[in-house]
């Protein structure tokens, strides 16, 4: 049967689960005092996937060179609210990443901040006994550690202390039960850090109260803890300089030690104001229950029935890493430090630039349909910031804001100034020295050119001109939907002819996406299956970025000559074998020449739905949901970065049956569900059940409130009215 589809692109996002447990699930420790819903969702989020490392070559496709740690997974185990200011988790090795190999032995300590891009890992604190000297580390086992949302805790072997954390949005909470009750230290280890730091202080204020900051580069971050023992003195060791320290001496005492610590990127006062608000009197377990209560809350928003343990655990656990960036950065008086460092207070919480070039795709929808209170507050942060720039800015490549503001808006988020949004977005399209680099070039062209160079390697620099052009056609896209919305149809249809600009890269004489000379001519040699950071593509090879068109697939199926060369090509894409010769660290995890690790082809799996053959990309995504998330020896690994929840949310979509495609437009792609049902509960919409009628993996008939559909679109207004969708399937 063929189904209806647009021309120009629909989408779906999902949040998830109504949860049943079946005999045979996986069981899991769960802490106490929590409601009989809480168990049920938490307890299936595990933090440790995706900590582990990657080592399998064939998994990989290639063998790492010797010491190299493939790119994948970089997440941390560590305690944290949604989006909230301070992620509490242990570190084992600085610049690595998250902090946290799995495979290491040692704890260096536990950081307040974190992400999993190689920078933050804020404030480092570590409680050591006896005769500790530097460097501080000890050792700690496995077996002996434990995590799960909010809570994290280990036993540190070479001290005999056993550490328990929580934390609420902008503090932390530490619990440490020393074994030597007469040589108790806190190590602030304040000159570490993974962004080099360049200043730092810590001052103690009567008997039990240190304040600080921690400085690297532009950005301080101030401090202000408590700690329950009174403290007998304080070592500074190269106060200010990297790599210094300060050490705690605490007096003699038996009671575990309990420190609260209040983070602020304002002030000293404001992280004391915070600290007293959120932590206060509370116990740790209090605090611990509280943020079960908060994720509980969340993951209750999507509820699944049907399927395994373990696709829970996947689920839940990819579910919950997508709401942990971007980050808060205001107090709770509403302070912050804006973009040129001024102290602002707004009526708004301003959060951190979202990771706009991985998470565009899909968890910035999932963020929108969740939580579309953070969202509105995330857009105001971006216009704030692009009040100061003069441009909305983005992150690490294209212009993403664009789909993201868009798309929000289009799914009923609107309580933020639109029009001020929309006017930047424009400087960001038009005028060069801003978000979008060459976009002279581009509008001149309609492509962004890349130098000629003889003999090209995975790190020859270029301006990734095919990746860019392709991109900033979307972008164009993207923001035409907006000025439609806003009535500028002058700009409306330029933006929406330049969409169009993804084809003045395409070459019909191979069928890829091709670099061109500034002359215009297809640059030579030209070896499709070689990878590069930003010749011509970026972080990708033409392989992996030649299914991008995700606003105008049916033209770009014309582009290759119609629906069967176009199923053709994308057979040869999930077929051809990689060359094991072509190493680029953070492109990794393959299916034929198809990447999973890394971003830019996390589309193409649904690609197949525009030859009309939906069951040929079940059979991809069903490969991916079942063999690509937490995979190795301890089931831990995944198989590239999780990049700010990006690879976590491309899991929740497609485990829950949509995808959003075009994440401007207001519409979900529907595939075949790994559970039976899945019940949708948003914020400020009525309920919509999500329902597998036959266990067949083959797409036959989709029904929405009983009514055939001949689309396999569905539209966001089903979330805002409410319904059921029915998926009838065959095998």
């Amino acid at each position: 049967m063929k189904f209806f589809l647009k021309s120009g692109i629909t989408l779906l996002i999902l949040s998830l689960l109504c949860f049943n447990c079946k005999e045979g699930d996986k069981e899991k420790k769960v802490p106490v005092n929590k409601t009989a819903e809480d168990v049920a969702l938490t307890s299936y989020v595990n933090p440790f996937i995706g900590t582990a490392p990657l080592t399998d070559p064939e998994m990989i496709g290639y063998t790492p060179p010797e010491n190299w740690r493939v790119w994948a997974g970089l997440v941390y185990p560590g305690s944290s609210l949604p989006n909230a200011m301070v992620q509490l988790s242990p570190i084992t090795e600085y610049g690595s990443g998250a902090g946290y190999e799995y495979e290491d032995s040692e704890i260096l300590g536990f950081t307040h901040t974190n992400k999993g891009h190689w920078n933050l890992c804020n404030i480092p604190v570590l409680p050591v006994s006896g005769n500790a000297r530097h460097p501080f580390r000890s050792s700690f086992d496995h077996k002996e550690e434990d995590a799960s949302p909010a809570y994290y805790e280990v036993l540190l072997k070479d001290y005999n202390v056993k550490v328990r954390l929580s934390s609420t949005l902008r503090c932390g909470i530490h619990e440490y039960t020393y074994k030597d009750t007469t040589d108790r230290k806190v190590l602030l280890d304040l000159g570490r850090a993974n962004n080099r730091v360049s200043d730092w202080e810590i001052q103690l204020i009567g008997k039990n109260r240190l304040e600080g900051f921690q400085q690297m580069g532009k950005e301080k971050i101030y401090f202000s803890a408590l700690i329950s023992d009174e403290i007998e003195n304080i070592e500074k060791k190269n106060e200010g300089e990297s790599e210094g320290y300060a050490l705690v001496q605490l007096k003699d005492g038996s009671r575990p030690v309990v420190l609260k610590i209040g983070l602020s990127f304002v002030s000293t006062g404001n992280a004391r104001e915070n600290l007293e608000k959120e932590i206060g009197d509370k116990s740790l377990d209090d605090i611990r229950e509280k943020g079960v209560e908060t994720w509980g809350k969340l993951l209750s928003s999507i509820k699944v029935s049907g399927g395994t343990g373990r696709q829970k655990e996947l689920f839940y656990t990819s579910f919950y890493r997508a709401f942990l960036w971007p980050a808060l950065r205001s107090d709770n008086n509403g302070e912050f430090t804006d973009e040129a460092g001024n102290k602002r207070k707004e009526d708004f919480r301003y959060y951190t630039i979202p990771s706009l070039w991985d998470t565009y795709r899909n968890k910035l929808v999932l963020l929108a349909l969740v939580s579309p209170d953070v969202t509105e507050d995330v857009i105001k942060s971006l216009a704030n910031r692009g009040e100061i720039r003069g441009f909305i800015p983005t992150f690490f490549h294209g212009d993403h804001a664009s789909a993201f503001i868009t798309g929000s808006y289009l799914r009923g988020i609107k309580d933020f100034d639109v029009k001020k949004a929309y006017e930047l977005l424009l400087n960001n399209a038009y005028k060069e020295g801003g978000t979008r680099p060459f976009i002279a070039e581009y509008i001149k062209k309609g492509y962004i050119s890349d130098p000629q160079i003889d003999d090209p390697h995975v790190e020859s620099k270029g301006k990734a001109g095919v990746s860019k052009t392709l991109e900033y056609a979307y972008d164009d896209y993207a923001l035409a939907l907006l000025a439609r919305e806003m009535g500028d149809m002058e700009h409306y249809r330029e933006l929406l002819k330049r969409s169009g600009n993804y084809a003045n890269v395409f070459d019909p004489s191979v069928n890829f996406m091709r670099g061109r000379r500034e002359n215009g001519q297809w640059i030579t040699p030209f070896n499709p299956q070689y990878p590069y950071y930003e010749y011509m593509y970026r972080e990708a090879n033409a392989w992996q970025v030649s299914f991008y068109a995700p606003h105008d697939m049916p033209g770009l199926v014309e582009l290759y000559g119609g629906e069967r060369e176009f199923e053709n090509k994308l057979d040869s894409l999930f077929k051809v074998p990689w060359n094991p010769g072509h190493i680029a660290r953070n492109v990794s995890g393959f299916m034929g020449q198809y990447c999973h690790g890394n971003q830019p082809d996390h589309e193409a799996p649904f690609a197949y739905y525009f030859a009309d053959k939906p069951h040929k990309s079940q059979e991809v995504i069903d490969n991916l949901l079942e063999n690509y998330y937490g995979v190795g020896e301890d089931g831990l690994a995944l198989v590239g970065m999780d990049d700010a929840g990006e690879m976590s949310s491309w899991y929740v979509f497609a485990a829950m049956g949509l995808y959003p495609l075009s994440p401007a437009d207001p519409e979900y792609l529907v595939t075949v569900p790994v559970f039976d049902s899945v019940d949708f509960n948003f914020k400020g919409h009525k309920p919509v059940s999500l329902q597998k009628k036959s266990e067949g993996r083959k797409l036959e008939e989709i029904r929405i409130d009983g009514k055939k559909s001949n689309s396999f679109f569905i539209p966001h207004r089903l979330f805002r009215d409410g319904g059921k969708v029915e998926i009838h399937t065959g095998e």
